[in-house]
């Protein structure tokens, strides 16, 4: 996982990141959000309307200043990537203030106890309309189409700008750190197929809600697949050798770990033991995990 870099990070600005799209980023700093969440103003500047996708957290100071970054526009729909707490919260808020519908992932509320190394749902979010695979918002000179992504969560989506090329990949690829699949939602396979479905469009860069603007996607996704497959053989390789259980693998696979972050180590493997399961090559006694 990357450092966080030095202050000052620029909170509270509207970045124009490209002709059609504004950048704000939330004063919500964390191991788990790099930065803090940037949520984006996607529509015409001098326009007379647009989107706000992925609301970032219910903090008054980051809802004035995407208010601001709105200025006199229409808001046509507020958009949610999916449902963690740094994305989703503001826009119940946001929408009050402006009358825009809350449009895209669907809602998902899990409780676990489980050791996580991300945000936990909002269980405020209650979307007006869910977007399926391919469907549309459009305003005037812009066009969003869901592009759904599950894996970091089973309700996550992409959002593509048709006039620009551009992607908002929320989670699921992001620019600082890799994505964090935790089951009993988080899905191992479901993720590596939606990182193959990205590899399959054309997208010419990501932006994403944590971290700089991604100007190679396909590159970065291709090395994304291989680390994960990487991660999958070494787990293979360990399990042959003998029986585990999943805080087993963690001393020989991330060696001189911050002890902070071995539960969602675990966590990790965890999905990958799942899905080889799902696939018939390995079996789960009690707490133990073999070959088959």
């Amino acid at each position: 996982m990357s450092r966080i870099p030095s202050k000052p990070w620029p909170t509270g600005i509207a970045d124009q990141v490209e002709p059609l799209v504004m950048r704000v980023l939330a004063p919500n700093p964390s191991p788990y959000t790099f930065t803090g969440t940037q949520t984006y103003v996607v529509g015409q500047e001098d326009g007379p309307d647009c989107a706000v996708i992925d609301p970032g957290p219910d903090d008054p100071a980051h809802i004035a200043a995407i208010e601001a970054a709105i200025c006199n526009r229409v808001v046509s729909a507020i958009m949610c990537t999916h449902t963690h707490r740094d994305h989703s919260p503001a826009a119940a808020p946001l929408a009050k203030l402006t009358g825009a519908p809350v449009v895209g992932c669907a809602p998902l509320v899990l409780n676990s106890d489980l050791p996580r190394s991300d945000e936990a749902f909002d269980t405020t979010y209650e979307p007006d309309r869910v977007l399926e695979d391919g469907e549309q918002m459009r305003g005037t000179g812009w066009t969003l189409t869901a592009v759904a992504t599950p894996g970091h969560t089973s309700n996550h989506l992409c959002f593509a700008l048709e006039e620009s090329g551009a992607l908002f990949t929320g989670d699921h690829v992001m620019g600082w750190s890799t994505s964090v699949v935790i089951p009993p939602d988080g899905d191992m396979g479901d993720y590596m197929a939606s990182l193959e479905k990205l590899m399959a469009r054309d997208d010419s860069v990501y932006h994403s809600a944590h971290g700089a603007a991604i100007e190679k996607p396909k590159q970065l996704v291709r090395g994304m697949i291989g680390h994960r497959r990487q991660r999958e053989n070494q787990i293979v390789r360990l399990m042959s050798e003998r029986a585990r259980t999943a805080a087993d693998f963690i001393p020989d696979m991330y060696k001189g770990l911050d002890e902070r972050l071995i539960g969602a180590a675990e966590m990790s493997v965890t999905a990958h033991l799942i899905d080889l399961q799902k696939r018939g090559l390995v079996a789960q006694e009690g707490e133990i995990w073999r070959t088959i």
